[in-house]
């Protein structure tokens, strides 16, 4: 159906009966690869992202060395608002800071939609590359932030567990969320385009921070944009969209005729099924934690987690990214865990 080698990952979000569920790990490009953290010794974060052949090379390595059923590629969230105007720094083992945030409608004069083939041209090359690299081999995922995740970062400034400043901006400035809300909009759609053009097969929108919000705000700040996104990408590429948390919005996300949702732990299979509905791909939802389990165990719980999703309509993945000290032979054996379902 599609000219590559390994097509389970597009099978599943089609709705195609497939052998086994294909699998693949959030955040698996980096973290927990030695050959990965040479190279982050090496070169700064963002000197990996903005170099097509580093990304590559970062891309391709959990197919390598894992043996994963697809490809995501190596890049981040917060190249939208970099290419919106902000500056993004990435400090290795703190987290995102943006310097200065945006707490006005004085504000958003800072704030363009930009050309996403001129300023993430970078990203396009890189998936370009990767997709010639892969030869084939695998699906190539491109992804980008949900507009409320970029927004918590773009008002907060830095990463939180909370986001309360970014919650107070939506509250008290409305007018003004939605003003920036829509800009990231209409870049991420512009953005998503231009990925599956440069290469990607499948998109993923990931609403890391879209569980902060209440089911009446996350339809106000979060979904009501994530469904503009998925509309845009109809008929370009199958969407996958992650919403950390947002169970709650299960049945609400499944209408917006995203191809696939991922799951966290926090919810049974049983339950997401019930609240998604029968055309929809569930996606998820190991605990990345668990990987530290003895690797029998790491088996034992794979073959569970399956048997409560079922085998069809279903993609193996984490229920978020792969932690940095997982070891790799547990990473893989919870790939093998999978390919080896029967």
């Amino acid at each position: 159906m599609s000219g590559l080698q390994n097509d389970l990952l597009l099978k599943a979000l089609a709705g195609t009966p497939v052998p086994r569920p294909p699998v693949w790990m959030m955040r698996q490009a980096g973290r927990f690869l030695p050959d990965y953290i040479k190279l982050r010794d090496k070169y700064s974060f963002f000197e990996r992202c903005q170099t097509p052949e580093l990304a590559t090379e970062i891309t391709v390595m959990p197919v390598d060395q894992v043996g994963v059923d697809a490809a995501i590629i190596f890049s981040d969230i917060l190249v939208v608002p970099q290419a919106m105007g902000m500056e993004v720094q990435l400090v290795e083992k703190l987290g995102p800071l943006l310097p200065q945030p945006i707490k006005s409608a004085a504000d958003l004069d800072r704030i363009v939609i930009p050309d996403v083939n001129d300023r993430l041209s970078y990203v396009m090359e890189a998936l370009t590359l990767t997709k010639q690299t892969l030869a084939g081999r695998v699906p190539l995922i491109g992804f980008a932030g949900a507009p409320w995740t970029l927004l918590c970062y773009m008002v907060q400034g830095k990463g939180s567990k909370t986001f309360d400043e970014a919650k107070a901006f939506c509250y008290t400035q409305p007018e003004v969320a939605h003003e920036l809300l829509n800009r990231v909009t209409e870049t991420t759609i512009a953005y998503l385009k231009a990925q599956v053009l440069a290469g990607a097969d499948v998109v993923q929108i990931f609403d890391s921070w879209g569980g902060l919000l209440s089911p009446e705000d996350f339809e106000e700040f979060s979904l009501q944009y994530i469904r503009r996104i998925v509309a845009a990408l109809q008929g370009v590429a199958p969407v996958i969209v992650f919403a950390k948390g947002a169970w709650f919005a299960l049945e609400e996300m499944a209408a917006t005729g995203a191809q696939g949702l991922g799951l966290d732990w926090g919810i049974k299979p049983q339950l997401a099924r019930q609240f998604a509905g029968p055309a929809v791909t569930l996606q998820g939802n190991f605990d990345p934690a668990q990987l530290m389990k003895p690797i029998p165990e790491i088996q034992k719980a794979v073959k569970k987690m399956i048997d409560a999703f079922g085998p069809q309509r279903y993609i193996a993945n984490l229920g978020h990214g792969i932690l940095p000290n997982i070891p790799v032979d547990h990473a893989k054996a919870f790939i093998e865990a999978v390919k080896s379902y029967a």
